[in-house]
């Protein structure tokens, strides 16, 4: 296993950082795109593994072609056809979007990925499609990846789903809603946790055309499909959490390139958290800039993180140091991310002495003066290894085990934070 050795400079920050494009966004143009009639641009694209296998999938059926480094243009096609095997890799969000492509094609496609994929648990959408006529076959654990997706009698109409599992599920219908000749009302059974990412797939939808409306409990897609375009993705808000994060930590300034062009993340709750815990947030044209007064006492957070629940890894370090108790709720859900998102993350910190209780739906924190140095381990988590690289600002050094695991959203992410993680 590989590791790196984090060990920033003292002092408060001075920095610029440009984010990579928001691979949530990125993932639902891509598939508006590619069933869309006729040819879409689509730019900013970020190079993390979840975009990457869409756009390996594109490339094998020869319907993309890259134009620069971030923009690519895509053949779209409503009747879909995906290859034989998908490989999805690590990629969950991929993977469940590209499972209900999958089931508008008459033809059958396996979707697998590697072991900690494999270990997600699927049935909620499973279920949902078996219930629309698709056919659904599992070719490990019933549930999980691998998993055989054909048509079958699949034409849409009604499905219900939960809504406290995983919004993805719910985004996952409504992106081939539009292709299916009954279009398809999505009955939400109880809460709607990470909402703010059911109306990203809305918005991105309207923008190629579909007619979706969302009420409480109830999400209508009409059919009609999708209209080809040209789109640009905007800066992802979940990975400045992190630039944002370390400002808090250390104090200073830092400038966030072309942020204040996002303008659909429901985690750009970020901004709001750092004035909450001490910061002063600016728009300078496109940019946003953060700032701090190192000797100004870093204040708790007390927060219901449901709708912005991927920046719960970045926040709770920030926490660790924080003059007080912090508690962060509405977030049980994400027990089942790419990690144990609470308990992983509290289990890691402590190791530099922070002192973090795993609640039933979050996590309270009782800051510390000062944290030590450590080892981390990263349990396949991009945005846990990210946040843990952070606790080096307080401790001055932090080792972080197989640190390659940040292409999943942002492969470059310690050259690019180069100025602040050294």
């Amino acid at each position: 296993m590989t590791t790196r050795f984090i060990t920033p400079s003292v002092g408060p920050l001075d920095a610029v950082v440009r984010v990579p494009g928001s691979k949530s966004v990125a993932n639902r143009a891509l598939v508006c795109a590619m069933l869309a009639n006729g040819d879409s641009i689509v730019s900013g694209l970020p190079d993390g593994d979840d975009t990457a296998v869409i756009i390996s999938v594109l490339s094998e059926l020869g319907r993309c072609h890259q134009l620069n480094e971030s923009a690519y243009v895509v053949s779209g096609n409503p009747v879909a056809s995906l290859p034989g095997i998908v490989d999805a890799r690590l990629a969950g969000t991929s993977s469940r979007f590209l499972t209900a492509v999958a089931a508008l094609s008459e033809s059958t496609t396996v979707i697998d990925g590697a072991e900690p994929l494999r270990a997600r648990p699927m049935h909620d959408l499973h279920d949902a499609l078996e219930s629309l006529g698709v056919n659904i076959a599992p070719l490990g654990e019933p549930g999980h990846l691998p998993v055989s997706v054909s048509r079958g009698d699949c034409v849409g109409g009604h499905v219900s789903i939960r809504g406290d599992v995983s919004s993805q599920f719910i985004s996952a219908l409504m992106l081939i809603a539009p292709t299916l000749p009954q279009g398809l009302t999505i009955l939400v059974e109880g809460d709607l946790v990470s909402r703010s990412y059911v109306e990203m797939t809305a918005h991105v939808m309207r923008s190629f055309g579909a007619d979706v409306n969302i009420s409480n409990h109830r999400i209508e897609v009409r059919a009609g499909g999708y209209v080809a375009r040209d789109y640009t993705v905007e800066p992802d808000y979940s990975s400045a959490a992190f630039p944002i994060a370390a400002l808090l930590m250390r104090g200073g300034r830092v400038r966030v390139c072309d942020l204040a062009t996002s303008h659909m993340q429901g985690d750009a709750a970020m901004a709001r958290i750092a004035e909450e815990m001490g910061a002063k947030v600016v728009v300078d044209g496109s940019d946003v800039v953060f700032e701090r007064d190192a000797e100004s006492p870093l204040l708790p957070l007390i927060k219901n993180m449901e709708d912005c629940s991927d920046l719960v890894p970045a926040v709770a370090t920030v926490c660790a140091i924080a003059s007080g108790v912090s508690t962060i709720t509405g977030v049980g859900f994400i027990r089942k991310k790419e990690s144990d998102r609470l308990g992983d993350l509290a289990n890691e910190l402590s190791k530099s002495g922070a002192h973090v209780q795993v609640d039933d739906d979050g996590l309270s924190i009782q800051g510390v003066n000062t944290l030590t140095p450590a080892s981390f381990g990263t349990h396949h988590d991009h945005r846990l290894a990210m946040a843990l690289a952070l606790v080096s600002l307080a401790a001055g050094t932090a080792e972080i085990q197989d640190p390659q695991v940040v292409s999943k959203s942002w492969p470059r992410y310690f050259e690019d934070m180069a100025s602040i993680l050294g």
